[in-house]
């Protein structure tokens, strides 16, 4: 079966940066697994896997505008410590949930801390950075129609409920 919309893939993936670097691999561990057409991987990676089947093989380069977007320089801040109330020490790389000024629930990491102030980015980590996947395509098969009510893949390397 080729990979299509409603077509729940599994691949195993090495994920790396512009320099080589691995940022994440399934190595080890079970493969992903997603629903082509449901949004949940990013769409560089989902559109070239589109017409793919079981035992492809395929390297891929993802721009950040076709990954997680460009790094957005408005989503760095800085804000006061006393922010942090409840928090015996704010040290980078820390991750809090801020509310947007739409009201939205957003993550944000800590960047910088200086004595007053603590810089936080709400980017998503590799926002503004090319991503290069190497990939093999494990399984495809037609989506449950549980999976398709709830947009994404169940059971092993997919949500378990």
């Amino acid at each position: 079966m080729e990979i299509q919309d409603n077509a729940v893939v599994l691949i195993h993936y090495t994920l790396t940066n512009e320099t080589g670097e691995t940022i994440d691999s399934s190595a080890g561990s079970d493969p992903l697994a997603y629903m082509q057409g449901a949004g949940n991987i990013i769409p560089g990676l989902e559109n070239a896997l589109l017409g793919k089947s079981a035992g492809d093989k395929l390297n891929v380069t993802v721009a950040p505008e076709d990954g997680y977007g460009e790094h957005v320089s408005e989503l760095v801040q800085q804000v006061p410590t006393e922010m942090f109330q409840g928090v015996d020490q704010v040290e980078v790389g820390m991750e809090f949930h801020a509310e947007s000024n739409a009201g939205q629930p957003i993550a944000v990491t800590v960047t910088k801390v200086e004595e007053d102030m603590v810089t936080i980015d709400a980017n998503h980590p590799l926002a503004g950075v090319t991503l290069n996947f190497d990939v093999e395509v494990v399984e495809v098969r037609e989506a449950t129609a549980e999976e398709k009510e709830h947009g994404h893949a169940h059971g092993a390397g997919g949500h378990q409920h």
